[in-house]
């Protein structure tokens, strides 16, 4: 079944990726996982990765910083014949505590939205 497929990828942040101040890391970060978690729903659902047609909302909701470990959610909540329509939601689930000491880190014990997006995915019409 399609609708209702769940996909989650998970990942550290490495401190390469900082780009503001305070280690914060830029929104398109987020966004790249979201293709990830989309290019697997499409493998799943239909033996292909898929393209990526559209987002129509991406609602940036608290800071990613450097140290953090994101968990990248895509559910599929509706289906055409060659459309998936997905909803993400990225979360904070580990994140960094310098003030412990300069490799210190936590789980957290609740994980922080960070981003929430909804988009369209598109895939090859069956048998090509």
């Amino acid at each position: 079944m399609t609708v209702g497929l769940t996909v989650t990828h998970r990942r550290y942040v490495p401190y390469s990726h900082a780009h503001y101040g305070g280690a914060l890391v830029d929104g398109a970060y987020v966004l790249g996982m979201f293709g990830d978690v989309a290019t697997e729903v499409c493998i799943r659902t239909d033996a292909d990765e898929g393209l990526f047609a559209s987002y129509d909302d991406v609602q940036f909701r608290a800071p990613v910083r450097a140290g953090d470990v994101l968990e990248a959610t895509a559910v599929v909540v509706a289906a055409g014949r060659r459309s998936r329509r997905l909803e993400f939601t990225a979360r904070v689930v580990c994140r960094a505590d310098p003030e412990r000491g300069p490799s210190a880190a936590r789980v957290l014990d609740e994980p922080i939205v960070v981003v929430t997006a909804t988009g369209t995915v598109v895939v090859p019409p069956p048998g090509t």
